[in-house]
């Protein structure tokens, strides 16, 4: 099953420090096979992955509100040249998503937490910045 949580719905009635950091959060490729010590599976793309059916996801959680904007996932393009400037304005737009930044630390609280992507470049996507912005 998975359960799609969007703007301020989601987990509202969850309490925590917001100052608290999470130090074990994991990146993932959503194509990569689901493990048992993966923890809670969120998938942080805007767009369903493509070619993966629902039924074999595998994930927990779609927090597709987190993802970054169509505008800047479109400028960005992964593109490592403009990384730094992406991982600049994608910050700036987590400042208007902080219910799912709430639950993405709730949800880091209760034990590990694998943010799931869909992009081929593993150190150059939005799951990179949201764990390091969960992480500080």
């Amino acid at each position: 099953m998975i359960v799609l949580l969007s703007g301020a719905l989601a987990y509202a009635e969850m309490q925590y420090a917001m100052e608290d950091a999470v130090s074990d959060i994991r990146l993932k490729r959503i194509y990569e096979p689901a493990e048992i010590d993966d923890g809670t599976r969120v998938l942080v793309d805007r767009l369903w992955p493509r070619g993966l059916l629902k039924s074999k996801a595998a994930i927990d959680v779609w927090l597709k509100d987190v993802a970054p904007s169509n505008d800047l996932r479109l400028w960005f393009g992964h593109d490592p040249k403009r990384w730094n400037e992406f991982r600049r304005r994608y910050k700036l737009e987590l400042t208007s998503t902080p219910e799912e930044l709430k639950t993405l630390r709730h949800l880091a609280h209760q034990g590990r937490l694998t943010l799931l992507y869909g992009a081929r470049d593993g150190g150059h996507n939005q799951a990179v910045v949201l764990k390091e912005v969960l992480s500080r």
